[in-house]
């Protein structure tokens, strides 16, 4: 009876709002462990619900693109860059070797063809849109969650807007430069994996494939470095490739974290989808961008702790009477310019 009544309380302080809103307690193990997600997860879960419907507006340009994308019309062309060739010596003389080859290399393959001058307009201000709040969106969703990983109280809507005004100039430039590498490593994956086949075109290939997972690891510290130090966007990109080093492990775990929330969804989508249940195109909106976003969050950013400002702290900022490193204990005053390496 004992055990019930304490497990419908742990349930009622999930279900609690207010408990999102609860510093940590003195004593507390504040240690970056695996415990202590599960417990800030359980603490924030309701506002890392509400965050999460605060960040569709970050993808919805990338959904509505998307639908117009899909929807469109589709017009068959050739897929292999060498068709036009091949046709044009076949045009000239036909033979047993170029009908073979068109053959081989003439697979065709369907893209959307818009019908109207809107379509293209649309998709037009949707990247306009994207490019000029997408540094904007990430700072301020970054801000809050970094908050929730120092056992911090949260404000979502003036944290958010706190978090933007201060780094106005340089999320904005952040934002951009993220979407135009986003951009250019998609295109290139793309481009390559339709002619891959020759060695040097392999090589290209899966070289952008480590350049993306780089840099996928990479974003877990850019937005973080952003809302706490006072750097320039160089040496923050510099930084955050040192951390994707360092922090291998908890980056490692972080994206095991997401493939559990991706598995989640892939399998719900796939037993209720049948059904014409559409609970699995819902559940996204209410949980997994700001759960995966908070996953990536409490494992890079004790990655920046130890290294930028663990070094710096003072005797008072470890009230721990047995002298054990407390990491989110006071914080040096944001602003500060220390990097982790000269």
């Amino acid at each position: 009876m004992k055990n019930a009544k304490k497990k419908s309380f742990r349930l009622l302080r999930v279900m609690d709002w207010n408990a999102g809103n609860r510093p940590d307690a003195p004593g507390e193990d504040t240690r970056p462990t695996l415990k202590r997600y599960f417990k800030l997860l359980g603490r924030r879960f309701w506002k890392l619900v509400s965050l999460n419907m605060m960040m569709v507006p970050m993808i919805l340009p990338l959904l509505v693109i998307f639908y117009l994308l899909v929807s469109a019309n589709r017009t068959p062309v050739e897929s292999n860059v060498v068709f036009a060739q091949l046709y044009g010596a076949n045009m000239i003389e036909s033979t047993p070797e170029t009908t073979v080859l068109l053959d081989l290399f003439g697979a065709q393959t369907y893209i959307p063809a818009f019908s109207g001058i809107g379509t293209y307009v649309g998709i037009g201000i949707c990247v306009v849109i994207m490019l000029l709040t997408w540094g904007w969106q990430n700072v301020g969703v970054t801000y809050i969650l970094r908050s929730m990983v120092r056992g911090e109280p949260v404000f979502l809507l003036s944290d958010y807007f706190y978090a933007i005004k201060r780094n106005l100039k340089q999320g904005l430039l952040l934002g951009l430069l993220d979407v135009i590498v986003i951009a250019l490593l998609a295109f290139d994956f793309m481009y390559f994996y339709g002619i891959i086949g020759s060695f040097w075109i392999d090589v290209c290939f899966w070289g952008i494939c480590a350049l993306a997972i780089l840099y996928f690891f990479m974003r877990f510290y850019i937005y973080l470095m952003l809302v706490t130090f006072d750097l320039s966007i160089k040496k923050i990109l510099k930084n955050a490739l040192i951390f994707t080093t360092l922090g291998i492990k908890r980056n490692l775990m972080a994206v095991l974290g997401m493939l559990m929330l991706t598995a989640i969804e892939v399998i719900m989508f796939a037993v209720f989808m049948p059904m014409n249940f559409p609970i699995a195109l819902i559940l996204p909106f209410i949980y997994y961008f700001s759960f995966t976003a908070f996953t990536s969050a409490y494992a890079a950013y004790p990655i920046i702790d130890r290294y930028m400002i663990a070094p710096y702290r003072t005797d008072d900022d470890y009230p721990d009477k047995d002298g054990d490193e407390i990491y989110y204990s006071e914080m040096p005053e944001e602003g500060s310019t220390e990097e982790a390496t000269e």
